[in-house]
C-alpha cells in the first residue's frame, strides 16, 4: 500500500483502539491495518479537507504560550539565522522553524483601558479582539483561533481541541488591574464570552484520553490500577497480542515503541501523584501536579504528542505560565520573580537572567520538537513536518510592555506548505494575519480574523 495516498479522514473513520473495561487505548496510525478503504483519490483532492495535508496525513496546529514578552538583546537571530543564545537549545532544529519578526497586536495596547496589559496581552495573543475591561462576569473578547478550526473541523477527531497549561487556572475574580481572571489563565474562547479552560493536571489528561465507557466502569478501573500498580495496557493485553500477529514487522516495532511509550508514561504520573480518589475531570483543585517545574512543561508536552500520535485531536493550546507569572527558578540560581526581572533589565545581569529564563521555556519547545521529528506519521514524514506550531506571546518587551515585533516562533512545515530553516522579517502587520494564513492552510479559511488586514503571504 503506497502510505502517501492515506488520506486522514479515512483513516480516522478506521481508528482501532485496544478495549477494555473503563478504557480504550487508541492505536497510532498502522498502514496495516488501514487496509484499502484507507486508500483514497488523487492527493490534490486530499489537500481540500480540513485538518488534511497535501499528502493525505492529519495536519496539526498547536498553539503554545510564554509569558512576560522576552529579553529583546538576546531573542531574534542575524539576518543569516544565526541564534542568539536564547535560542541555542533549537540548533539542531533550525531547518524545521521560522523565527518571525513585525507582527503585532494592536488590541493589547492600554488604549483607553489603562493599566493591565498582561491580562489583556493573554485575551488578544490567539483571538486579536480587545478585551472588554471589566473583573466580572461580563467579560467578552472574541473567538481563538484554535476554536475557529475547531468548530469547523474538529469532528474528524475524538476531541475537537485539547487545551493544557503547565500552571494554575483560576476563572474567577480580578487577577490584573481591573482584568478579570478568565482572560489572564484561559487562552482558548469558543465563543466572545465562553473561555475554554485549560487541564494542568497531566493524570486528567491521561485519563480523558485513555478511557472509555461508562463513568463507572472509568472509575473501577482508575481504582483498580492504583490498588494494584497494574497498567492501563494490562486491561488490553490480549487485544494488543492479536494486533501484533495482524501487523507487518515494521508496524509492530512502532506499535511497541508506542505501547512503551504509555507505559513509561503512567510510571511518571505516578511518580507525581497520590490520589485519595479517582480524578474527576471537573475538578476544582486538581492533584498530582509535578513539583518541578521544568517537569509539568515536559509532561504536558509530553501529553500533546500521545494525542497526535493517536490523532485524538489535531488542535491544541498548551498555557506554559500565565502572563504575569513571578514565578522563581531556583534550579537556574535564579531566585527573584520572572516579572520583577522583567522590569529591572536596565541592571545587566537582571537583563542577563530574563534571557536565562527565556533559554529555559525555549529547551522544553526544543524537547518537543525533537521528539515530533522522530515520530514517523502515515506519511513517512514525521509528526513535526505535518504540523504547524506557534510559539510566542502577545508582549514583546516585558519592560516596556510592548506589543510590537513580537516573539513569534512558527515549527513544522504543514505538509510541505510553508517555509522554513529562516528568520522572517515580515513588514510590521497584525499578527492575525498570521492565524488567517493557518486557518487557509488548516482546510478552514476565513476572509478576516481578529484585526488582520490579509493573509501573512510570506510564511508560504
Amino acid at each position: 500500500m503506497n502510505r502517501s495516498k492515506l488520506v486522514a479522514g479515512g483513516v480516522v473513520n478506521r481508528r482501532h483502539f485496544l478495549r477494555g473495561l473503563g478504557v480504550a487505548v487508541a492505536l497510532p496510525v498502522l498502514p496495516s491495518l488501514v487496509g484499502r478503504g484507507g486508500q483514497v483519490q488523487a492527493a490534490e483532492g486530499a489537500a481540500r479537507r480540513p485538518a488534511v495535508t497535501a499528502s493525505g496525513a492529519p495536519l496539526r496546529m498547536v498553539f503554545l504560550s510564554i509569558p512576560n514578552g522576552v529579553q529583546q538583546d538576546h531573542w531574534f537571530p542575524t539576518d543569516e539565522f544565526e541564534l542568539g543564545s536564547t535560542m541555542a537549545p533549537l540548533a539542531g532544529l533550525k531547518t524545521h522553524l521560522q523565527v518571525v519578526g513585525g507582527l503585532a497586536h494592536e488590541n493589547a495596547t492600554p488604549g483607553r483601558d489603562g493599566a493591565g496589559d498582561h491580562a489583556r496581552a493573554s485575551a488578544t495573543y490567539l483571538t486579536g479582539a480587545r478585551a472588554r475591561k471589566t473583573a466580572g462576569s461580563d467579560i467578552r473578547v472574541g473567538v481563538s483561533v484554535d476554536q475557529v478550526a475547531a468548530q469547523r473541523s474538529g469532528r474528524v477527531t475524538r476531541f475537537p481541541s485539547l487545551e493544557l497549561s503547565a500552571d494554575v487556572v483560576r476563572n474567577s475574580g480580578s487577577c490584573d488591574s481591573g482584568y478579570a481572571c478568565a482572560y489572564q489563565y484561559n487562552l482558548a474562547w469558543s465563543s466572545p464570552t465562553t473561555p475554554v479552560s485549560p487541564e494542568p493536571n497531566p493524570r486528567l489528561v491521561f485519563e480523558r484520553l485513555f478511557g472509555a465507557g461508562e463513568r463507572a466502569d472509568r472509575q473501577r478501573n482508575y481504582a483498580e490500577r492504583q490498588a494494584t500498580d497494574r497498567s492501563i495496557l494490562d486491561f488490553v493485553r490480549e487485544e494488543a497480542a492479536d494486533v501484533q500477529k495482524r501487523i507487518d514487522p515494521q508496524d509492530r516495532r512502532k506499535l511497541d515503541e508506542y505501547l512503551t511509550v504509555v507505559r513509561e508514561m503512567e510510571g511518571r504520573l505516578k511518580d507525581h501523584e497520590r490520589f485519595a480518589r479517582a480524578p474527576e475531570t471537573d475538578a476544582d483543585v486538581p492533584a498530582g501536579i509535578p513539583a518541578d517545574f521544568g517537569e509539568h512543561m515536559r509532561i504536558m508536552y509530553d501529553m500533546l504528542l500521545l494525542a497526535f500520535r493517536t490523532d485524538a485531536t489535531r488542535i491544541a493550546t498548551l498555557l506554559l505560565a500565565y502572563d504575569g507569572s513571578n514565578r522563581t527558578f531556583p534550579d537556574l540560581g535564579i531566585r527573584e520573580g520572572h516579572h520583577y526581572l522583567t522590569h529591572s533589565q536596565r541592571k545587566a545581569e537582571l537583563a542577563k537572567k530574563v534571557a536565562q529564563i527565556d533559554q529555559f521555556y525555549v529547551s522544553r519547545l526544543a524537547e518537543f520538537l525533537q521528539k515530533m521529528s522522530q515520530i514517523e506519521d502515515v506519511d513517512g514524514k514525521s509528526l513535526l513536518y505535518n504540523s504547524m506550531i506557534v510559539y510566542g506571546g502577545a508582549i514583546a518587551d516585558g519592560n516596556r510592555h510592548t506589543h510590537d515585533n513580537l516573539p513569534v516562533i512558527v515549527a513544522g512545515h504543514a505538509g510541505g506548505a510553508i517555509s522554513t530553516g529562516r528568520y522572517l522579517k515580515a513588514a510590521p502587520q497584525p499578527m492575525s494575519n498570521l492565524f488567517v494564513s493557518m486557518l487557509d492552510l488548516f482546510g478552514t479559511p476565513v476572509k478576516e480574523f481578529g484585526d488582520s488586514t490579509g493573509p501573512l503571504a510570506a510564511l508560504l
